[in-house]
């Protein structure tokens, strides 16, 4: 499922959401310089906004479709699975991942990234955790009990930054588990967009249930969907909560 995202790059760049920048504000902030790798970059859209912030960015990420697309964008990438990935004596300020974490093991990935960093270096693994209004919220529930009655997506799951709770709190025992880093934080920042009926559409295929429906099916779901956008007038506000978990690396032997 990690590898489906790379069907459509170009879609998934449009469609998926960017970052606060609240949170690259204070990952900067937080770190001894500007030296970012980014893990799991896919298409770049973390990349860019570190970037735009005026840091130097290295991606890793293991689809080559999605990383030629980041390449495209000017960003530099190396294609491997991070857990396989060589620093090759290279040391950064700061890893992040942006909606990546969690197809990474978490201890292997926590204990390569302290092999990346520097002294007092970052690691910052964050989620955007969406929440519609609660009448479109139930709506889109439905849709999905009527084309995957067995699919989570189905149920009155939960929503908001408690959807991410478990991933959270996983990301953070393998980052003490290391024994590499000080005791991690969990950030969270509140932030809202607006969505028309056909931005919403757009992104719904980039998500990671897609890569297991049959054409027909998603066909299915967009049109419900789409339907229930109408009726509540073409259009929505989405509130996001993006959940980071962050730990500083503990000042030890510097892989520089």
């Amino acid at each position: 499922m990690a590898q489906s995202f790379g069907s459509d790059p170009e879609r998934y760049d449009r469609a998926r959401p960017s970052y606060p920048a609240a949170l690259v504000e204070r990952v900067i902030a937080a770190s001894p310089g500007r030296d970012v790798l980014d893990v799991g970059c896919g298409t770049g859209i973390v990349a860019r906004q570190f970037q735009a912030a005026g840091c130097s960015v290295l991606g890793v990420e293991p689809d080559v479709r999605m990383a030629d697309q980041a390449r495209q964008r000017g960003l530099g990438v190396e294609v491997a699975k991070f857990e396989d990935w060589d620093p090759a004596g290279r040391a950064f300020d700061a890893v992040v991942a942006g909606q990546a974490w969690h197809w990474i093991d978490p201890v292997a990935g926590a204990a390569k990234a302290a092999q990346a960093l520097r002294n007092g270096g970052r690691l910052a693994v964050f989620w955007n955790a969406f929440e519609p209004p609660p009448d479109l919220g139930d709506a889109f529930g439905a849709v999905f009990r009527q084309v995957l009655p067995d699919s989570p997506l189905s149920g009155r799951s939960v929503r908001g930054a408690q959807a991410y709770g478990a991933l959270a709190a996983r990301a953070a025992d393998a980052i003490r588990e290391t024994g590499e880093f000080g005791d991690p934080e969990q950030w969270e920042f509140e932030w809202e967009r607006a969505y028309t009926r056909d931005e919403w559409l757009e992104q719904v295929p980039t998500s990671g249930f897609a890569a297991r429906l049959q054409p027909d099916a998603m066909q299915q779901i967009l049109t419900g969907i789409g339907a229930a956008i109408d009726a509540a007038g073409g259009g929505f506000t989405a509130h996001y909560t993006t959940v980071a978990v962050t730990a500083s690396r503990a000042v030890g032997a510097d892989p520089a």
